[in-house]
């Protein structure tokens, strides 16, 4: 099927460093967000995993959402495994769903991704009560639904550096 015209614009490629830099400041600012001890905050590194894994799928994989699972599980003190569960299984359907989800804009992908989100906390949260941990409130809802807000505001960020505009000349008018 071919896209509409004028519904996307031609895309510059990622540099693989910015998708980098991207995790690493979406980790640590995990990580800084686990230091207020409230479980209805969002995800950002699921978030923006989740993000990559849609646009860069050969780049970003399970495997990527394992190791940023497990430094997560370590940074918690947590049940060695949990995160990287929900990370795994997020980045998963996340492929699964890659190309029907690349077809809509950033607004109506959130709408399609909070399902995703719901399924990597019940997980953490699942994984935490047969850990022996208790009940951690329903305040932990919050936390799907604020990353399926953020998702249109971090996805344009993250896409900015690929719609700059390319310097054309006479013989490349893109």
């Amino acid at each position: 099927m071919i896209m509409p015209a004028g519904r996307q614009k031609l895309l510059l490629p990622v540099n693989p460093r910015f998708i980098a830099l991207s995790l690493l400041l979406a980790l640590f600012a995990n990580m800084l967000l686990d230091l207020l001890q409230w479980p209805g905050l969002p995800d950002l590194l699921g978030l923006v995993l989740l993000f990559w894994t849609v646009h860069q799928n050969r780049r970003i994989g399970m495997v990527v959402g394992f190791i940023l699972g497990l430094l997560m599980d370590v940074h918690q003190s947590a049940l060695l495994g949990h995160n990287a569960l929900a990370y795994v299984g997020l980045t998963y359907l996340g492929l699964l769903m890659q190309r029907r989800l690349l077809w809509f804009p950033l607004q109506e992908q959130a709408l399609q991704v909070l399902p995703l989100f719901v399924f990597a906390t019940v997980v953490q949260v699942i994984a935490r009560l047969f850990a022996g941990d208790g009940w951690p409130g329903w305040s932990v809802a919050f936390g799907p639904v604020l990353q399926a807000i953020l998702w249109p505001l971090v996805g344009s960020l993250l896409l900015a550096p690929q719609r700059r505009p390319y310097a054309p000349d006479k013989i490349r008018p893109l």
